[in-house]
């Protein structure tokens, strides 16, 4: 029998050492992530009584803001509920009115302020919580213990 010739034994190999065609797909990853609000206290505040005693404030000369550390995801409205949970000694029979008010630096930037305000983007910010209570006429606050509740909402 001849020899067959090189060229031939290529061509013979080429349907026997072909290459698969390749193939290829995408896939997809996908996440929902809710609009979450994370408060965590770093101190209480601490009110003082102004010299004509119808004042107690966090904002008077050795008093102090409460201060919160508020982690979000974004899409939130963070705001503070009126004063409903507050100690007085018994001798303060009075009315007293309590303002609440927040400020906020780092991730949001927010003015003293009462109201409500829509967080939308994330981040991390530092709140100082003030509290005033304020006596109207001639009614003064008494000698004693006072302490009042400010609810913080990060919703």
């Amino acid at each position: 029998m001849p020899r067959p010739k090189p060229w031939t034994i290529l061509l013979l190999s080429l349907p026997i050492a072909g290459t698969a065609a390749a193939e290829t797909r995408d896939v997809l990853f996908s996440a929902n992530v809710a609009a979450v609000c994370t408060l965590t206290v770093n101190s209480n505040g601490t009110m003082v009584a102004a010299a004509d005693l119808q004042t107690l404030s966090s904002k008077l000369v050795g008093g102090s803001p409460a201060s919160l550390t508020l982690s979000t995801t974004g899409g939130v409205d963070l705001s503070l509920d009126p004063v409903t949970v507050v100690t007085v000694p018994a001798g303060d029979v009075s009315a007293t009115s309590w303002t609440p008010t927040y400020s906020a630096t780092g991730a949001h930037a927010i003015a003293e302020k009462a109201g409500a305000t829509a967080l939308a983007a994330p981040g991390t910010s530092t709140l100082s919580i003030h509290l005033v209570g304020a006596k109207g006429g001639s009614d003064r606050f008494s000698a004693g213990n006072y302490e009042a509740t400010v609810t913080v909402r990060c919703e």
